[in-house]
């Protein structure tokens, strides 16, 4: 059985997917520590530092399957050491004794940071395949909601209309937003490290700058212009990278879940077969996607937290620092392919009731649309007693509990300069949504320029 929420069998599929599990699984771990020392193996060779009947072996056993893992486990218990155990066994792999050539000068840190950016690389695009994903749940609401009218709220409290699909737009913007942010860091971010125990590559001979660049190349990494052993912002800059993309999804989770309130309304999220929403009330409909995307992107944020910690390396290689990126970046990753996840259920299957966004229009009793009286009514009075009307207006007729038109009815400054029939027309709140469509057509027009809509 599992010990966290993971690896439960009961809670992991909640907390992670299974996609990114297998980036970060041991075995996707080891693998990356295996192909940098294939890929250190050879450029050694092509350098003439170590022999070519070597990096050739040393490449062939550079798989998972090759290696002993009951070897490893025993190594681990004796080393108390990450690394050592699976280099041992790697070197145990090869024949002819081709195993000594194994990790020819290479550094720990080298290896575990190079492999961590080659898990990361797999993680960002998962990453940015979702977020484009939820994109185009976006763009579509954005699309065939661009005119439905709802309740814009402010401070909680309704204040004006807007339409969805200008809150969705807004959300689509932001979705954006953070896919620039990612293509953007892939250069400064992806690099790898061939640099040695303090990072003057003093082990590496002459040679250095050219097995450096080679290995990071078969790596598909770039080369550093310097060692980032004790550097730690790269890492720190994707954390913080991906903890906007939850902040973001966070947002857009907990605003659902306010919609979806049966005082509201207005959004649920889709139902699926079987689906059980309490053990005792059985007529719930619980939106419990969209609630574990909320849960566990609030449970991320002590991760992000913990990010500037990882900055904090004394001298050239600090474990209390390094150490913490091994619990820390993974599970950002893992909590966050879950939260994308989530959201992207809820997003493609959304159901928007318009029948509600209507009806909730109209329960202040007209009084949010005092804004639009005021001002056509400044037309012929000004616009600072025109808000002074209205406000006493507004504040008598809600202590007297009657609509906001016939409390308009009553003041005679209003009645005076319009009539009825306008007064009806400005307080049809589906009229006065502003340019909130133009706005919508904006957004979408700017995503369909970005170009990955249609990638």
């Amino acid at each position: 059985m599992g010990t966290s929420v993971f690896d439960s069998i009961l809670l992991k599929d909640f907390w992670s997917t299974e996609e990114m599990r297998k980036v970060f699984s041991d075995e996707s771990r080891m693998q990356s520590w295996l192909d940098y020392e294939a890929a250190l193996a050879r450029v050694q060779a092509d350098l003439g530092i170590i022999p070519k009947e070597s990096a050739r072996e040393i490449a062939d056993k550079s798989k998972f399957e090759h290696l002993d893992l009951d070897y490893i486990q025993a190594e681990l218990v004796k080393t108390k050491h990450p690394l050592i155990p699976t280099l041992r066994a790697l070197e145990k792999a090869c024949d002819l004794g081709h195993g000594e050539f194994v990790h020819f000068g290479a550094t720990t840190q080298d290896v575990i940071d190079s492999g961590l950016m080659l898990q990361l690389k797999q993680a960002h695009r998962i990453v940015k395949r979702d977020i484009k994903e939820i994109g185009v749940a976006l763009y579509d609401l954005s699309k065939e909601h661009r005119d439905t009218p709802m309740m814009g709220r402010t401070l909680a409290l309704q204040a004006l209309p807007i339409t969805f699909g200008h809150k969705t737009a807004i959300w689509l913007s932001e979705m954006n937003r953070h896919l620039e942010r990612l293509a953007q860091l892939e250069q400064r971010v992806f690099v790898g490290s061939v640099v040695g125990a303090v990072g003057s590559k003093a082990s590496f001979g002459p040679l250095c700058d050219k097995l450096e660049a080679g290995v990071n190349r078969k790596l598909g990494l770039g080369t550093p212009d310097i060692s980032w052993q004790p550097a730690r912002d790269r890492l720190y800059e994707y954390g913080a990278a991906l903890g906007g993309v939850n902040a973001t999804l966070n947002k857009i989770g907990n605003q659902i879940l306010l919609l979806a309130h049966n005082e509201i309304d207005e959004l649920a999220e889709p139902l699926t077969p079987g689906q059980v929403g309490s053990s005792t009330m059985p007529h719930k409909r619980n939106p419990a996607i969209t609630e574990n995307s909320v849960t566990v992107s609030t449970a991320l944020k002590s991760n992000i937290m913990l990010l500037s910690d990882i900055m904090k390396h004394e001298h050239e290689r600090d474990g209390t620092a390094w150490k913490m990126e091994w619990k820390v970046i993974p599970e950002i990753c893992l909590m966050l392919s879950i939260v994308l996840d989530n959201i992207k259920f809820t997003l493609r299957g959304l159901k928007v009731n318009k029948d509600s966004m209507l009806k909730n229009l109209h329960i202040l009793g007209g009084y949010v649309l005092a804004e639009r009286v005021m001002f056509a009514l400044s037309e012929k009075l000004g616009k600072q007693a025109a808000h002074e009307i209205i406000h006493q207006a507004s504040m008598q007729g809600i202590d007297s509990e009657i609509s906001f038109k016939d409390s308009l009815l009553r003041t005679g400054q209003v009645m005076a300069v319009l009539s009825e029939t306008e007064l009806d027309q400005l307080l049809d709140p589906t009229s006065y949504v502003g340019y909130a469509p133009n706005e919508v057509d904006r957004a979408l027009a700017a995503i369909e320029k970005a170009g990955w809509l249609f990638e």
